[in-house]
């Protein structure tokens, strides 16, 4: 299970950073397939979640792996990308946000400690 549950920090980490290049790359869009296309931080976003989401898989096809734990996991996603958002884009970090980003790890570490 410890396999498992680096893979999908991994996997996390990887994510969020595919959402850092969409922002930016949102921001040249066009009204044309080509402006899409040819966008090379939303490439690089797209590729980044595809390879996140290889790191899942494997996570989850590892033997012992739990869905049930390893899913909501993901959410790791969040809280890096609130950091790379506030490092990057220097968005707040507000009260709700820091709640937000509490729950979320108060979740993970509930069902981690309710899984041995």
């Amino acid at each position: 299970m410890t396999e498992s549950l680096v893979l999908v920090m991994i996997a996390s980490f990887i994510g969020s950073w595919g959402a850092v290049c969409l922002k930016p790359g949102s921001r040249t869009l066009k009204r044309s397939l080509y402006s899409i296309i040819f966008n090379l931080r939303l490439a690089g976003g797209a590729a980044l979640f595809v390879i996140s989401s290889l790191f899942f898989v494997k996570a989850v096809s590892l033997p012992g792996a739990q869905l049930s734990i390893l899913y909501p996991m993901v959410s790791l996603s969040y809280v890096w990308t609130a950091l790379w958002s506030r490092l990057f884009f220097g968005e707040p970090f507000t009260r709700d946000k820091f709640l937000g980003l509490g729950l979320i790890l108060t979740g993970i570490a509930i069902l981690r400690l309710g899984n041995r």
